[in-house]
């Protein structure tokens, strides 16, 4: 009784202290009031971010009425008890609780801890479906349900031991590839029961969540969705501003394996960005190029929505991600066309292996589009650079490109048959003789040539990055190192066959 006593004394002290600026805002529900007068005190920085946000200052109601680009919802009905308040604690983690495994009764509410992409849905409509056919909603299951991928994974993140003269390689825990290659590709959450835990107002039961705490953009949810808004739109603001920052998008690819985040910061465009991004306007919807902000982030070219000052639509908003790309530049393990389902597991090479290209850098054209949308999607993409660049430059740039693309393919598959000849030759167990195409010294000098180093002179040629990493850092210079390095290893073992 006197923890409870002294909770509500300083609930109160903290409402009256607030009182003036909750007053400035719109309404909110009772059931969000009931949320904050505990939660100012228990986790004040979330009240404090959820007051800053654009759903604490914004009714739904307001936000229905605003006309043209710049409406921000854009589900076409919205249900009438959630339009004369602001969008608060209530309003996302008590809705549809039916659908959420993890709904409890909390303090006479129901409530589920998890927020998902579907409860976004009931004022994001559009976003919602946008992201659904992203490829980044299908992360988790693209990785997952990949048997080649899964064993990438076993090798790298695995427990290794000695054992019986030889290295083994056990499989990681769970733990292990939560905060590891799950992290961003989202981990698949469960319920594992409840427990009851002593708080200041007394005991309280709380449900159990496996595979959380968890962000990733694949993340599959307690109501069956796939994704987490809150990877860009971070909690509890969920601000434009912090989505359309790199600074986000870093979090995830930072390289060596997905270096855009590294190689933006040194190109021309991360350069204006570090110099003159304080004089920019990250909020407006849309976005002014010229007006607002003067170079690219990752969003002005991928995501948001941009106009010209006369209001001329550049690009349109879209959360589909890669709609605006027609090559896939990394992955496994030659650049391809980008596929034509989110959902990849269903690719197959002649091989039968789950890859978009042979070994010999065949694409798998059934599961990949077509040249024709190639084009279209570059064209969507150009238009973006044409807004600041000249058509030569654009061109030129792009032209680049292909033919970075081109060399860089040619080059893993001058890696890759040095590996066909190491494995035939049986100087390593390949996927012929049921190995593990990754999980020996000389395999992995393979995997370096694609997954970092052709990965990273992509990059730098795609998003027209600072020299460097284009030839010394992760680029060609290892690269032809690393080729070198395999045709010595196999001209040695060679030797020592024949001095047998």
């Amino acid at each position: 009784m006197h923890r409870i006593l002294i909770l509500w004394a300083v609930v109160l002290v903290s409402l009256i202290s607030i009182a003036p600026a909750m007053g400035a805002r719109p309404p909110i529900s009772p059931d969000t009031e009931a949320c904050i007068e505990c939660h100012l005190v228990y986790h004040p920085g979330i009240v404090a971010d959820w007051q800053r946000s654009r759903h604490a200052n914004t009714t739904v109601q307001e936000a229905l009425a605003v006309q043209g680009l710049a409406k921000k919802v854009s589900s076409g009905q919205v249900p009438e008890g959630l339009r004369t308040t602001s969008v608060g604690c209530a309003e996302c983690h008590g809705m549809r609780g039916d659908a959420h495994a993890d709904t409890f009764d909390h303090n006479g509410y129901d409530i589920h801890v998890v927020v998902s992409p579907d409860d976004c849905a009931t004022c994001h409509a559009e976003e919602r479906k946008q992201y659904k056919d992203n490829i980044m909603a299908m992360a988790h299951t693209n990785l997952a349900d990949n048997t080649l991928y899964n064993d990438l994974e076993r090798t790298i993140l695995g427990k290794m031991a000695v054992k019986a003269g030889g290295l083994a390689i056990e499989p990681a825990d769970a733990s292990t590839r939560a905060e590891a290659c799950y992290y961003c590709h989202g981990t698949r959450l469960s319920l594992a029961g409840t427990e009851v835990r002593d708080t200041d107002v007394g005991e309280l039961s709380f449900p159990i969540i496996t595979g959380w705490p968890n962000q990733g953009v694949g993340r599959i949810n307690l109501d069956g969705s796939r994704g987490a808004c809150t990877s860009c739109h971070t909690r509890h603001q969920f601000s434009i501003e912090t989505a359309r920052k790199p600074d986000t998008c870093s979090e995830c690819h930072a390289g060596p394996d997905v270096p855009a985040y590294k190689v933006y910061k040194v190109s021309k465009h991360g350069n204006l960005y570090s110099s003159h991004s304080g004089e920019w306007d990250f909020k407006p919807v849309p976005w002014t190029v010229g007006k607002d902000f003067s170079a690219p982030t990752c969003a002005a070219c991928h995501v948001s929505l941009v106009v010209d000052e006369n209001g001329e639509v550049v690009s349109e908003r879209t959360h589909t991600m890669n709609d605006r790309l027609g090559w896939r530049i990394f992955g496994l393990i030659y650049a391809h066309h980008q596929p034509k389902s989110a959902d990849t597991t269903p690719i197959r090479n002649k091989s039968g292996l789950p890859l978009p290209t042979d070994l010999d850098g065949t694409p798998a054209d059934k599961f990949l589009i077509g040249a024709d949308e190639v084009e279209a999607r570059r064209g969507t993409m150009q238009r973006t650079c044409l807004a600041c660049h000249g058509t030569a430059w654009v061109n030129g740039h792009f032209a680049r490109l292909d033919h970075t693309l081109g060399v860089t393919n040619s080059q893993v598959r001058t890696a890759t048959q040095l590996l066909e000849t190491i494995w035939q030759k049986g100087y390593a167990q390949g996927p012929a003789k049921g190995g593990s195409p990754f999980d020996e010294a000389i395999e992995r000098r393979w995997c370096d040539t694609w997954l970092f180093y052709a990965n990273t002179i992509r990059f730098n040629s795609a998003m027209a990055g600072g020299g460097d990493y284009g030839v010394f850092d992760d680029g060609r210079y290892p690269l032809s190192s690393t080729i070198m390095e395999m045709h010595d290893w196999l001209k040695l073992r060679d030797m020592a066959q024949k001095a047998k």
